[in-house]
């Protein structure tokens, strides 16, 4: 299958990374946030071919907190969401918080889940730290103990397999979707133990990024608002 195939059958509708910042912004400016009033917040991978999409949202909310980890893991905890929180604009006693949450995935021409052709066409995988999971996973030699000189995919490796049925191998598209859940309910658990939700208004938008051949994409996957401690679902595509 080729890239557009496997683009449409996995994933559903995508938009262009700038599109999906854009649309984010027009989405939540209708709800009160603005680049004036807002502080937002990026966990994507540290893998350099994300970071686009890092620039094209300090360029729209301005300088962004960032809470990256290898696979887009939430570990910055609770100390993390209060740095950003005690960042944030206050604007007639209210505080307004946006969290995108992206992990990503490669796909070629051919249609391969997790090639991708560096500068120099070096052929190498995205994401790294997923496909080296997925390889001990089928390799059936996953470490979980805690290695104090790769402490991230430590985190991600004993994270991941408590979601991930035993004796089950995932392909590397479903795996993606896992850690973006995994990510999102882990921010979620720690925004509930340090937001005050009614004196602060919280967005969550999450999605899978996508390199293709010759640009990046988003699947926007689960959305929210909190306004006035009130959930409200968003829908983006």
């Amino acid at each position: 299958m080729a890239f557009e195939d496997i683009l449409r059958g996995s994933f559903g509708k995508v938009l262009t990374e700038t599109s999906f910042v854009k649309r984010s912004y027009n989405t939540l400016k209708d709800h009160g946030f603005t680049d004036d009033n807002s502080i937002a917040s990026v966990c994507v991978c540290r893998d350099e071919i994300s970071q686009p999409i890092r620039s094209a949202i300090r360029s729209t909310w301005g300088e962004a907190f960032n809470l990256s980890s290898l696979g887009a893991m939430f570990t910055a905890g609770k100390t993390g969401l209060r740095a950003a929180m005690n960042h944030s604009p206050q604007v007639e006693g209210k505080e307004r918080y946006i969290f995108y949450i992206l992990p990503h995935i490669a796909i070629d021409e051919q249609g391969t889940a997790g090639s991708y052709r560096r500068r120099g066409s070096r052929l190498s995988s995205a994401c790294g730290a997923l496909c080296q999971f997925l390889a001990e996973l089928r390799e059936r030699r996953v470490r979980i103990l805690m290695d104090e000189e790769d402490v991230e995919e430590s985190l991600l490796k004993r994270r991941l397999v408590r979601e991930i049925p035993w004796g089950e191998i995932p392909e590397l598209i479903p795996l993606t979707e896992i850690a973006r859940r995994v990510s999102q309910s882990d921010l979620e658990h720690a925004l509930y133990k340090v937001v005050d939700f009614a004196t602060s208004d919280t967005a969550v938008l999450t999605g899978i990024q996508i390199h293709g051949p010759e640009s990046n994409y988003v699947a926007p996957r689960e959305s929210y608002l909190i306004l006035n401690g009130q959930r409200q679902e968003l829908r983006l595509v």
